[in-house]
């Protein structure tokens, strides 16, 4: 039995994508190349390992060979690393998941001046829920991700992100310097379940105030059209002041409530090796945000 990396990259390439051409595009390669790879794996191990549905699915025995895979594929790569670290060569493509609030609202500067400062490093985003993204970065699927209040370890402090009240410009709060979480009690509050949603709740325990959304709406962009439209208000990290229209304000909020966001490689085994300059480069683009090497 005689088994490759191409064949297990290309068996890992469809699962994560979901599919054949998907996969191609991934790997740059051509769809009847992973085909190729996957089918001559699958004639080494003496079983199929997908179901060819819309998405792809392993079988029983492509699910047991899933980790291994996983693994070796890892193992590949940190010698691929300690090689690059001896070189002292930065070229590759790092893999970087974020939320879609930190895709959106903190990556698009931080990937123009990677772009700029570090040009033989591609940088691949992938936006993903938090535990999507810790998962992802801890199994391999990627190099790096900006994490949301991780426990202590490795890593560059990217943003101490402040939460702040969301507001029409006409709204009779919106020329105040700060409002009180109390303030808004006398108006709708929309919310978008997820991460914040834990830290918007304890931001009205702080204060004493029943936490009692009168929408909640999962996509940021259409949360921020409510409150334009104005359906009501809500609390949103700093982090998002990008995506804003200018007929909309934020302003601080008290309780004072933040989040850290965090750039990070996995915790069980080496980093990439651009991962760490690209860390170094982002705390000095951010230095005067509050990006501080931790």
């Amino acid at each position: 039995m005689t088994v490759n990396f191409p064949q297990l990259r290309a068996f890992l390439a469809v699962v994560d994508a979901g599919g054949f051409s998907a996969a191609a595009a991934e790997l740059a390669v051509t769809q009847s190349a992973v085909s190729h790879a996957v089918a001559s794996l699958e004639r080494e191990l003496a079983g199929p390992l997908l179901v060819r549905s819309v998405p792809v699915r392993t079988t029983a025995l492509g699910e047991r060979i899933l980790p291994y895979a996983r693994g070796a594929l890892s193992a590949v790569r940190s010698v691929e690393r300690v090689a690059a670290d001896a070189a002292a060569t930065l070229t590759g493509t790092v893999r970087l998941a974020a939320t879609p609030t930190v895709g959106q609202g903190l990556l698009p500067g931080l990937l123009r001046h990677w772009r700029e400062s570090t040009p033989q490093v591609t940088v691949r985003v992938f936006e993903g829920e938090s535990a999507e993204i810790a998962a992802w970065l801890e199994n391999g699927t990627a190099d790096a991700a900006v994490l949301v209040d991780p426990p202590p370890g490795p890593g560059t402090l990217l943003a101490a992100d402040g939460y702040r009240a969301l507001l029409r410009t006409d709204h009779p709060l919106a020329g105040e310097r700060a409002v009180d979480i109390s303030d808004l009690e006398d108006d709708d509050f929309l919310i978008s379940p997820g991460g914040c949603e834990e830290r918007v709740r304890a931001l009205h325990e702080r204060a004493g105030l029943p936490f009692a959304p009168a929408h909640r709406v999962r996509d940021l962009a259409t949360l921020i059209s409510m409150v334009q439209a104005g359906i009501g208000v809500t609390v949103l990290s700093e982090v998002s002041r990008p995506l804003l229209p200018v007929d909309l304000v934020l302003l601080p909020v008290t309780p004072r409530v933040s989040r850290r966001l965090v750039l990070s490689g996995p915790r069980g085994r080496g980093w990439h090796p651009a991962v760490r300059p690209l860390a170094e480069a982002a705390a000095g683009h951010l230095a005067g945000d509050a990006g501080t090497p931790m």
